[in-house]
């Protein structure tokens, strides 16, 4: 099986083929601490697209650095969907990239609360045209559910990029 940031290249690559120009991406991530970003750069010429990350593993880096409103961590917690689309937000906007997907979880042994087990993911994801989150719970060690909650990251990447290119082929 293909590797998903080996779809991802070919995805851009195939958009910019088409448009002259490529999308670019970076990643906000917190509990994943740069996994994602790791995986994307492994692919030969990801420095056409990728432009950076941002690991926000504490509290006051989402808030100080990629703006995320203090309110919402305080009202929804760290691990909510209002964080990681606004942690998405902020990267997309610090990193100035077209598209950046951030993710905020528990990765376990330790650190769930009431109502949020270990395991529980937001990923978010910030574009021109839509912010969006998908709640996940990996039921992994801390590892596993690091790879998985990285895994579901890079295949909601792959999913819009394939939407927008399929917009290209029906216009």
């Amino acid at each position: 099986m293909k590797k998903l940031e080996v779809d991802i290249a070919e995805l851009i690559r195939k958009y910019q083929s088409k448009t002259g120009k490529f999308l670019t991406v970076g990643t906000a991530e917190s509990a994943t601490g740069g996994r994602i970003a790791d995986r994307l750069v492994d692919i030969p010429g990801s420095s056409d697209y990728f432009e950076g990350s941002i690991v926000s593993y504490s509290n006051e880096v989402k808030v100080d650095v990629l703006g995320v409103r203090e309110e919402i961590i305080r009202n929804y917690g760290a691990v909510s969907s209002q964080t990681a689309i606004e942690m998405a937000q902020g990267g997309k906007r610090l990193l100035g990239v077209d598209i950046c997907v951030a993710v905020t979880g528990i990765a376990g042994p330790s650190g769930a609360a009431l109502g949020k087990p270990v395991g529980l993911f937001y990923i978010g994801m910030s574009t021109a045209h839509e912010d969006l989150s998908k709640e996940y719970i990996f039921r992994r060690d801390r590892w596993g559910n690091k790879q998985d909650a990285s895994e579901a990251a890079l295949n909601m990447l792959r999913q819009y990029l394939l939407k927008c290119i399929g917009k290209l082929e029906n216009s």
